[in-house]
């Protein structure tokens, strides 16, 4: 009988396809709380999501929206004295959440993700007007009129079109996509 891996370990896995040094080298320093713009709107700074990782917590991790705020900047990889490729491990657990289908009732990092790949499927790039009804009612009357005026000025200024564009030859997009992600096509 297989013995069943810890969380820590699924983690380590999704990471070495990176040739990112495993989180069990980390040496809880703080840098990468220290060097996040986003942790401010965090439940765990990313050293707390380490921790619980290494602590086997899967559940606590994937339930909380450390993950979802995470803006990507990398400073935390940058300035890791341990070369932990920390964004690149927020991106592992949110494949691994969504995969798993666990996360908090409400999120809407899954949601945005998911409508994000079925654009992307579909036309072979990212269609800003196509996400932004889902989620900008979601912050109320002021948000959705802010995030009208943002439309209408990039609009103004030619930054997005009314209706996406395809790239050329998709279907060849789709079959190399495919081969990456196996998703099925929508059209």
């Amino acid at each position: 009988m297989t013995e069943r891996p810890s969380f820590q370990k699924e983690v380590s896995n999704l990471m070495s396809v990176l040739d990112g040094n495993p989180i069990d080298v980390c040496i809880q320093c703080g840098t990468c709380s220290a060097s996040c713009p986003a942790v401010e709107y965090m439940d765990y700074s990313p050293r707390h999501i380490i921790a619980l990782i290494r602590s086997d917590l899967k559940d606590k991790v994937l339930n909380s929206d450390t993950i979802w705020c995470c803006s990507s900047c990398y400073n935390c990889t940058v300035r890791c004295p341990k070369e932990i490729k920390i964004t690149e491990m927020m991106y592992a657990l949110k494949r691994y959440s969504i995969w798993k289908h666990q996360y908090r009732e409400g999120t809407i990092g899954p949601a945005f993700s998911g409508k994000f790949v079925r654009m992307v499927v579909k036309t072979g790039k990212s269609y800003e007007p196509g996400l932004a009804p889902t989620f900008m009612f979601r912050y109320g009357i002021r948000g959705m009129i802010d995030n009208m005026q943002m439309g209408m000025s990039l609009f103004n200024k030619k930054r997005i079109a009314i209706i996406p564009k395809t790239v050329k030859r998709i279907e060849n997009f789709r079959r190399v996509l495919n081969r990456i992600i196996p998703i099925g096509v929508e059209k």
